[in-house]
Parts: C-alpha cells; structure tokens; sequence
C-alpha cells in the first residue's frame, strides 16, 4: 500500500511576512486590556463596546492569518497538488520558493522527477529564509536528492524555454512592486512552461493581472476562491489554474 503523503511536509517553514500578524496581535490585546479596564472601572457601556469589538476584529484577523501560515495554506495546497493527477515523472518550479512548503510537497509527488525553486531569500517575505532552511526541510523529508534550489528573480527566469512540466507560485508575484514587473513574471512563468504544461498561482491580489496576460497568451484559465485555509486575516487568496496551449 501506498505511503500516504502529509499535508504539512516534515520540518520548519517559519512565518509569512510576519509584521502583518504581529501588528495583528498587539492592537488586539491591547484593545483587550482596555476593554477589562473600562468593565472594571464601570466605564461608559458603549466605551467597553467600542474597544470589545475593535478586540474581537483584530484577534479574528490575527487568528486567521496564524492558521493560514501555520497549517492552513499546507492543507490547501496539498488539496491542490493532489487535484492535477500528476503522473510523478514531471519537472516543476517553484516562483518565490522560500522554506519549500510548496516546493517539497510537489517533490513528494514525484518520486521519478525534478522540482526546482527558486527564490531572492528575504527574511521580511518568510523568517529564516534561506537556502539552507529550504534544503534541511528537503533532507528531513527525503527529497533532497530530486530538488534544486536557485537564486534568481522571477522576472527574468534563467530557464530556457519549455523546461518544466509545472510551475507553482504561493504568495509571492504580488510582492514584485510594478504592474509591469508581475506581467513579466507570469509571462515568464508561461515561457519555461511546454506546450501543455500547468501553471498554478495562490495569490491575494493582482490576480486579475495574471488572468489577462494568460488569456492574452491563449492559455486555458480557471480562477477559484481559496477559502478560508488560506486566508490572511481579511485578505483572501485566489487560485489562478492555467494549461498553456499544446500549440505555443
């Protein structure tokens, strides 16, 4: 039988931009401890309301982001993996790779391929993000010996044409800061597809971007809501799938 593949690979991924959580949380229990002051000093009802429900807001935010980088984004991305039937003989790549969730759970599924992330390692996009932290996660999960790590940006792949099978990005073509420079990365990303290769992005803006310059380059495009396993507090992610054409 089967080994059945986790949902959240073996190892530390640390957390994704980790001042938008922490800015989360201080307010809140901030907030918090004002909202017991004013019960406990018989402030104003509405005073107490006021401050409860900012509280409630920002932990709820808070809580939301802390599931999604912790556990949730794992079980969404998974469920996407497992989604495209892949045959286990592909080549992948991974835009924006960081720690390797994405990267090693790919890996995973394909006991007779190749997957390769890529990454400019920023500490402010993941803590501890290095090439070192991506390759003991890949050791600790036995797929060291089929993942290649690059250092590069994913607005000028250094790929040539055709060269991969699958090509994922998690969270990271928003953070390229020009229009322009997202359109090239999902042209790019289309670029070292083959003719017929999937192309999937988890995104929590700009998507509608992507959708045109993959419709633009007659791709085959579906867009999906995330849910809440990838939400990060108010922000919500959209699955972009797309299947470059057999003709490009």
């Amino acid at each position: 039988m089967a080994t059945r593949i986790p949902d959240k690979p073996a190892g530390s991924y640390g957390v994704d931009a980790i001042a938008v959580p922490v800015l989360l949380s201080l307010p809140a229990l901030a907030l918090l401890a004002m909202t017991v002051a004013n019960i406990v000093q018989s402030a104003p009802a509405w005073v107490s309301l006021l401050s409860g429900a900012g509280a409630l807001v920002l932990a709820g935010s808070a809580l939301t982001y802390w599931n999604t980088t912790l556990g949730g984004k794992f079980r969404a991305w998974a469920a996407i993996l497992d989604s495209l039937s892949l045959r286990g003989d592909e080549r992948s790549l991974d835009l924006g790779c960081g720690r390797g969730a994405v990267l090693i759970a790919t890996a995973l599924r394909l006991p007779g391929g190749h997957a390769t992330g890529i990454d400019l390692w920023r500490n402010q996009d993941q803590t501890g993000n290095s090439p070192e932290a991506t390759r003991k996660n890949a050791e600790l999960n036995g797929v060291a010996d089929r993942i290649t790590l690059d250092t590069g940006d994913m607005t000028r792949l250094p790929y040539e044409d055709a060269s991969f099978d699958l090509v994922t990005a998690s969270v990271s073509i928003h953070n390229i800061p020009s229009t322009d420079g997202r359109m090239r990365a999902v042209s790019e990303a289309l670029r070292v597809l083959r003719p017929g290769g999937r192309l999937v992005i988890a995104d929590i803006s700009r998507t509608g971007e992507y959708v045109a310059v993959l419709r633009d380059a007659g791709a085959d495009v579906t867009t999906a809501p995330a849910g809440l396993q990838m939400q990060w507090g108010v922000l919500r992610t959209t699955i972009v799938q797309a299947r470059k054409s057999p003709r490009s």
